[in-house]
C-alpha cells in the first residue's frame, strides 16, 4: 500500500464530493421543498448509480479517455439535464408547506438515472481510475474498492446537503423568501452546469 497515494487519493475524493454539484444543489433544492425524510430515496438512487457509474468508468476508462468526442458528448448531454434541472427549480413558484407535500417527489429512479448525465461524475471517475486505479492492486477488486471509498464518502455528503436544503427552508418561511431561495438553488444549479462545460 502507497500511504502516500491514498491519503492523496483522500485529498481528491472529500473535496470533489462535498462541493456544490449536481447532486449535492439537488439534494439541497428537493430538502428545501420535501424535507430531509423525503429526499432519502433520492441520496439512495445517487449512491448506487454513482457507485455503479464508477464500476463502469473502472471498466472502459481507456476506451473512454481515447474517443474523447463520445466522452465530450455525455459531458454536453449531462450539462444539459443538470440545467433543464436547475432552470424548473429557479421557475417554480413558492409553496406553503402543505402545498409542497403535494408537488412531486423525486425519487430513487431520478437519483440513479442522474449519475448516467452527470458530467462531474464522469470526470471525477475519469480523473480517479486513471490516477489511483492501481493503488489497491490490479483487476476489478482494486476498483471496486476504489468505488466503496467514494461512495463512503460521497453518501455522507449528499446527507449533509439535503439537511442544509431543510434548514434553508426552515429559514426562508415566507413566500418571497422562499421563491428567492428556490431561485439561488435553481441558478447554483445552472453554475455547475456551465462549470461541467468550460475547459478546466
Amino acid at each position: 500500500m502507497d500511504w502516500a497515494a491514498l491519503i492523496a487519493l483522500l485529498v481528491f475524493i472529500i473535496p470533489m464530493v462535498f462541493s456544490p454539484g449536481p447532486n449535492n444543489m439537488l439534494c439541497a433544492a428537493h430538502g428545501a421543498q420535501h424535507g430531509f425524510r423525503a429526499t432519502l430515496p433520492l441520496t439512495w438512487g445517487m449512491v448506487v448509480g454513482w457507485s455503479t457509474l464508477g464500476l463502469v468508468v473502472g471498466l472502459v476508462t481507456a476506451s473512454i479517455e481515447s474517443n474523447k468526442a463520445v466522452f465530450d458528448a455525455l459531458t454536453y448531454a449531462g450539462a444539459a439535464y443538470i440545467a433543464y434541472l436547475g432552470i424548473s427549480i429557479a421557475r417554480s413558484q413558492a409553496k406553503s408547506a402543505e402545498e409542497a407535500k403535494e408537488t412531486q417527489r423525486l425519487g430513487f429512479r431520478t437519483g440513479a438515472a442522474l449519475q448516467l448525465v452527470n458530467g462531474k461524475a464522469w470526470v471525477h471517475f475519469v480523473a480517479l481510475m486513471a490516477t489511483w486505479g492501481t493503488l489497491f492492486g490490479e483487476g476489478i477488486g482494486s476498483k471496486f474498492l476504489l468505488v466503496m471509498l467514494n461512495a463512503l464518502a460521497g453518501y455522507p455528503a449528499v446527507l449533509t446537503w439535503a439537511l442544509f436544503g431543510t434548514r434553508l427552508s426552515l429559514m426562508m418561511n415566507s413566500p418571497q423568501n422562499a421563491k428567492r431561495l428556490n431561485l439561488g438553488l435553481g441558478l447554483s444549479l445552472v453554475g455547475v452546469a456551465l462549470w461541467v462545460v468550460m475547459p478546466h
